[in-house]
C-alpha cells in the first residue's frame, strides 16, 4: 500500500516537472518566434538599414572652392585635381603591417612616418589620417595595383588650390591651407563642410570671402566587402561649387608691376580716378602662395620668415610711411582752400629757415630764391611749404588731408590687414602724447614728415581724387555687375559741380531724380575748382617743365604724358655732420636710407588713372621712384582701350 502511494507521489512529481520543463520550451518558443517576428516584420526596416550601412558606405567629398577672375576673365586662383591616400585607423586590421607596406610602396621618408604615427596616436580612432595630401599619377596607381594588400588605405581623387601667377597675385589673393582647429571652431560654414584635408582662406582676399568662396560637399555611395574595401560605386552627387569672384585688376600691369619691383622692397598701386577700380596692387618681395598648398616645408618657412625685405608684410595697405614731399599737393590745396595764400604768394627761400633756436632745411642748401606756387610745387622747395603751413596750421591741414582719403582705410574691411595711418592734430598730441602742439611740428608736417603716416594706396586714392576734379569716388577691388560707368559718374560728377555753383540760388525744382538717386555720391571736395587746378597745375610743371624734380621721367607723348609729384622720406633725423658730409645712396647704410616715393595722374589733358609708388630704402624720388612710373604709364595707357571695350561688354552680359 505504501508502495503504491510512493509510486503514485513519483509519477505525479515527474509529471509536474515535465509540464514545467515543457512550459519553459512553451515560454522560450514562444519568445523566440516572437523576436523573429519582431526582427522580421517589425523592426524589418531599421535593421535592413542597419545592414545597408554596413555594406553601404557614404564619403563626403572636398567642396569645390569658387574661382577669382582678373578683370578681362583670367583665371588667378583657380583649383586642381590632385590625388591623395587616407586612411581611417578603426577600419585597418594591422595598422603598423598597413604602414610598413605604405613606406615602401610610396617611399615615404623616415620623418614624415614617425610624423603619421605620431598623428595616429594624437587622434581618435575613427578620425581620417591623411598619408599623402599630393600624389603623383605614378604613386596613385601603385597604390590603387596593391590596394587588395592595403586594407583600410583609401585612394581618394580630391580638389587643390592653384595660382597660375604665384607671386603676382600673393598680397591680394593671400593663400589657402589645411583648415585649423580654430578655423573650424570660429567658423559655421567650414564646420558643416568640413572634411580631411579641407583647404580654407589664411589671408587676403581668401580669408574675406571664405563663406562664399568655400562651397558645398559632394557625396559618393559605395558598396563595401565586409574589409570595407569599395566593390562598386552606387550613387553620386555633386556639391555647389564656390562663387566665382572677379576682380577690378589687370593681370598684365599687375606682372608689370612685380617687374618694376623687383629686388626691392616697396608698392604700386593704379587706380582708375573715376570708378575706384583699382587697376593694380603689388608688394614687394612677394612669394609663391602654392607653398602652402600642403604644407610648406621648415626651409621655405624660414626663408620667407627671415627675409630682411619681410615679405609677409602688404606694404601697400599696412605699409605706413611718412609722405614726404608727396604730400605737399594736399598742404597746397588744403591753404588755398583756406585762403591763407594765392597763386601768386611767394617766399624768399634761402636753404633754411629758423625759429624758436632752431633751424629747419630746404633740401637745396642754397635755396631757391624767391618762389611762389607753381615753381615751388615744381621744385619742391621746403621753405615754402614751411611757411604755408605756418600760415595754416595742423588743424586745416587735417582736415582737408581727411577729405582727400588720408588717415582713412580706403577699402573699408575688405582687407583685415589694412591700416588707418594717421594724419595728426593738436588734439591728436594731446590726446595720445599728453603734450601740446609745438609750432615746429607744423613746419615739419607742412613737408610730409613728423607725425603723419600713410599708406601707399591712401596717396594712390589722394592723387585720383586730385585728377578728377576734387571729387570724393569710392575704391574697390571686387567687380560690380552694377556699378556705374565712367560716363556715368562724370555726369553725376558735373552736376554736383552745378549744385556746388548754384548753392546760393533757389533752384526751380526742388530735387532732380539724379539728385535722389546719387544723394552724396561722388560729392565735391573743394571750395573752388580753380584751387584744384592750380594743384594740378603745379604738379604737371614737376614733370614736364624745366628744373622740375622728375623732368628726367617725362613722356614728350601728349598720349601717354602725365603728372606727378617727387617725394623723399626720412627714416631717422638729419644731423649736421649727415649734412657736412652729404653722402651719396649707395654709401649711407641701407636701413638708414631715406623712402623714394612718387605719384602721378595721366594721361594730363585727359585724366584717367593715378598711381603711387614707394620704393623703401630708395634714396631720392626723382632718381628711384619716377623712373618706374614712366614704364608703367606707357603700359596703362595702352591698355586702357581694352579695358573700356571689356567693361561694355560686362554690361552685355548683365
Amino acid at each position: 500500500m505504501l508502495g503504491e502511494n510512493f509510486g503514485v507521489k513519483k509519477v505525479q512529481t515527474i509529471n509536474r516537472r515535465m509540464f514545467i520543463i515543457g512550459a519553459a520550451k512553451f515560454v522560450v518558443f514562444t519568445g523566440i518566434i516572437a523576436r523573429l517576428f519582431s526582427l522580421q516584420i517589425t523592426e524589418n526596416k531599421k535593421y535592413l538599414t542597419l545592414s545597408d550601412k554596413n555594406r553601404l558606405r557614404e564619403w563626403r567629398l572636398p567642396p569645390i572652392r569658387g574661382e577669382f577672375l582678373d578683370y578681362f576673365g583670367n583665371i588667378i586662383a583657380g583649383n586642381l585635381k590632385v590625388y591623395q591616400l587616407h586612411v581611417i585607423p578603426e577600419e585597418v586590421e594591422d595598422f603598423k603591417y598597413l604602414m610598413v607596406r605604405l613606406k615602401n610602396i610610396l617611399s615615404i621618408s623616415n620623418n614624415d612616418f614617425k610624423k603619421i604615427i605620431k598623428q595616429k596616436n594624437k587622434q581618435k580612432s575613427w578620425e581620417t589620417i591623411i598619408i599623402s595630401k599630393n600624389l603623383t599619377w605614378e604613386q596613385f596607381t601603385k597604390v590603387n595595383y596593391y590596394l587588395h594588400d592595403l586594407v583600410g588605405a583609401k585612394p581618394v581623387l580630391s580638389v587643390s588650390r592653384n595660382y597660375p601667377f604665384s607671386e603676382n597675385y600673393t598680397h591680394v589673393l593671400g593663400y589657402v591651407s589645411e583648415a585649423s582647429e580654430k578655423d573650424i571652431l570660429n567658423n559655421k560654414i567650414i564646420k558643416k563642410t568640413h572634411v580631411p584635408g579641407l583647404k580654407v582662406g589664411k589671408t587676403g582676399l581668401e580669408k574675406t570671402f571664405e563663406n562664399e568662396l568655400i562651397g558645398t560637399n559632394g557625396v559618393q555611395r559605395y558598396e563595401v566587402n565586409a574589409y570595407g574595401k569599395r566593390i562598386r560605386q552606387l550613387d553620386h552627387n555633386d556639391g555647389l561649387n564656390g562663387k566665382t569672384i572677379k576682380l577690378t585688376i589687370d593681370t598684365e600691369i599687375q606682372k608689370l608691376c612685380s617687374e618694376l619691383l623687383k629686388d626691392v622692397a616697396g608698392s604700386i598701386s593704379v587706380m582708375d580716378i573715376y570708378t575706384g577700380e583699382i587697376v593694380a596692387m603689388q608688394s614687394s618681395p612677394s612669394f609663391d602662395p602654392n607653398l602652402f598648398l600642403f604644407g610648406i616645408n621648415q626651409d621655405d618657412w624660414q626663408l620667407i620668415r627671415n627675409n630682411p625685405l619681410k615679405p609677409l608684410v602688404n606694404k601697400t595697405l599696412s605699409g605706413l610711411y611718412s609722405p614726404g614731399s608727396t604730400f605737399k599737393p594736399m598742404v597746397a590745396l588744403s591753404a588755398l582752400e583756406n585762403k591763407i595764400i594765392d597763386e601768386n604768394f611767394k617766399v624768399n627761400c634761402k636753404g633754411k629757415i629758423e625759429m624758436y633756436g632752431q633751424t629747419y632745411h630746404c633740401w637745396k642748401k642754397k635755396g631757391h630764391g624767391i618762389v611762389d606756387l607753381k615753381s615751388a610745387m615744381k621744385q619742391s622747395c621746403d621753405t615754402y611749404f614751411y611757411e604755408i603751413a605756418r600760415k595754416l596750421g595742423v588743424d586745416r591741414l587735417k582736415e582737408t588731408s581727411i577729405k582727400f582719403g588720408l588717415g582713412e582705410k580706403v577699402l573699408n574691411e575688405t582687407f583685415s590687414n589694412e591700416k588707418k595711418g594717421l594724419i595728426p592734430d593738436t588734439k591728436w598730441k594731446k590726446n595720445n602724447l599728453g603734450k601740446g602742439w609745438v609750432i615746429g611740428e607744423t613746419l615739419i608736417t607742412g613737408i610730409g614728415q613728423g607725425y603723419t603716416q600713410t599708406t601707399p594706396l591712401q596717396l594712390c586714392l589722394m592723387t585720383a581724387q586730385l585728377a578728377n576734379g576734387g571729387f570724393k569716388i569710392y575704391p574697390k577691388i571686387v567687380a560690380e555687375d552694377d556699378g556705374k560707368t565712367a560716363e556715368e559718374i562724370k555726369f553725376i560728377m558735373h552736376e554736383n559741380r552745378k549744385k556746388l555753383n548754384n548753392k546760393d540760388k533757389r533752384l526751380k525744382d526742388a530735387k532732380s531724380l539724379l539728385d535722389l538717386l546719387n544723394k552724396e555720391k561722388h560729392e565735391t571736395l573743394f571750395k573752388s575748382s580753380k584751387n584744384i587746378n592750380l594743384v594740378r597745375d603745379a604738379m604737371f610743371a614737376s614733370t614736364n617743365e624745366i628744373r622740375g624734380t622728375s623732368y628726367k621721367s617725362r613722356i614728350d607723348n601728349p598720349k601717354y604724358q602725365f603728372a606727378g609729384k617727387t617725394g623723399t622720406s626720412q627714416v631717422r633725423r638729419i644731423t649736421k655732420l649727415d649734412r657736412e658730409l652729404d653722402l651719396k645712396t649707395f654709401e649711407i647704410p641701407y636701413n638708414e636710407r631715406d623712402h623714394a616715393l612718387y605719384i602721378a595722374f595721366g594721361p594730363y589733358k585727359n585724366p584717367r588713372y593715378s598711381l603711387s609708388i614707394v620704393i623703401e630704402h630708395g634714396g631720392s624720388g626723382s632718381s628711384t621712384a619716377a623712373p618706374i612710373a614712366k614704364k608703367l604709364f606707357k603700359l596703362i595707357i595702352d591698355r586702357h582701350e581694352l579695358r573700356e571695350k571689356q567693361s561694355k561688354q560686362n554690361d552685355l552680359e548683365i
